[in-house]
């Protein structure tokens, strides 16, 4: 949703008159000696920061403000790593994990293998305020969720059940399943895949002559906000790692690895194998690199490291890299933020008074740009 062009306020109740110029942009500087409002997320944010801005800049609470912009995310069945739209488990059956976190109260609510629910950030938030909990999981989940008024909806579209069927088709010349022919398949799924023909002799699930790239896709939304008064929140959202093991949790709804935040120093927060960031609480020790001093981005670039020191032979390329990929989001209480990234190169999205743009993510490792 883009902006009303209306303008922020530089702190609290007290408006500014902006200049002619900042006027026309539709965003007020701070006043001198005012910490500015921010938000920062993963690059399939960009719509989503503009929004949690446009809410704080009408005193919206940090984490309402987060989580009503990843709904954007959550909603959009063109982004097949979250929520309506999201690839399915290996069964075909969408499962939704998120995780949000209060800066303000350090409060903190969870879901994990949600079904049939769109919007899990805003049960989780439901789990922060009126339960005594933290985490809820599978079918609890889900009575609670239509105990506070959600209704229940098919969550996988066609252009995910098809890339799943491809997916279930072209796994194994063993099975009974016989994959398409190139010119059958549906245009969605050979751009996922990066299908292209080919004049390969036929062989065992080679009759459909052309050749298909397989990497699992692993998005997730997150999303950090902080207000001009220094307050920050923060919220994760995700469908989870395409065609996995039904049940299976990653580091999207665990606080201290899919996300952290101290209103006190700040968050983190990350996207990419949680497999690795669950070994390493990640976004924990983002934040307490942050308290001892480093900034965002030298914080987040020394749990890279961490991560990488710790990872196991079988998941690391010839030259001893990870052959996945991590990213982390860092925002200081101060405003300062940072994108690190595993392999660049990567962006990620902010919005301040400077309006929503993609920034670049420092990274450890560095493919060729196309």
């Amino acid at each position: 949703m883009p902006l009303d062009r209306r303008m922020f306020l530089a702190a609290g109740a007290a408006a500014i008159t902006a200049s002619s110029a900042v006027a026309r942009r539709g965003f007020a500087q701070p006043a001198e000696g005012v910490s500015r409002m921010k938000a920062i997320s993963s690059a399939n944010g960009l719509k989503a920061v503009e929004r949690a801005c446009e809410l704080m800049s009408g005193n919206a609470d940090t984490l309402d403000a987060a989580i009503a912009g990843v709904e954007i995310v959550e909603d959009d069945p063109d982004d097949v790593t979250v929520g309506y739209g999201g690839l399915p488990n290996e069964n075909g059956v969408v499962e939704l994990d998120a995780a949000v976190m209060h800066g303000p109260s350090h409060k903190a609510g969870a879901v994990a293998s949600l079904q049939n629910i769109r919007h899990p950030a805003a049960v989780a938030r439901l789990v922060m305020r009126r339960t005594d909990h933290v985490l809820l999981v599978g079918e609890g989940a889900l009575q609670f969720a239509k105990a506070h008024g959600f209704g229940e909806e098919n969550l996988l579209t066609e252009k995910a059940r098809k890339i799943w069927l491809y997916w279930k088709e072209s796994l194994s010349g063993s099975d009974d399943w016989l994959p398409p022919v190139y010119d059958d398949i549906d245009p969605d799924v050979r751009r996922f895949f990066k299908i292209k023909p080919t004049d390969a002799p036929p062989g065992p699930k080679t009759t459909r002559r052309h050749t298909w790239n397989y990497e699992r896709p692993n998005g997730t939304i997150h999303l950090a906000s902080r207000n001009a008064a220094g307050d920050v929140s923060c919220v994760t959202t995700t469908s989870g790692l395409a065609f996995k093991l039904p049940g299976r949790v990653g580091d999207s709804p665990i606080i201290g690895a899919g996300l952290y935040c101290d209103n006190a120093i700040g968050s983190c927060g990350s996207t990419g194998r949680g497999e690795a960031n669950l070994q390493n609480l990640s976004s924990f020790a983002g934040v307490e690199l942050m308290r001892s001093g480093m900034s965002p981005k030298d914080a987040g670039l020394e749990v890279l490291r961490r991560v990488v020191a710790t990872t196991e032979p079988r998941l690391k390329d010839a030259e001893g890299r990870p052959d996945y990929d991590l990213k982390l989001y860092l925002l200081s209480k101060d405003g300062r933020h940072a994108g690190v990234s595993m392999w660049g190169p990567a962006k990620f999205a902010v919005c301040d008074e400077n309006g929503p743009r993609l920034e670049e993510c420092a990274a450890l490792y560095e493919r060729e740009r196309s």
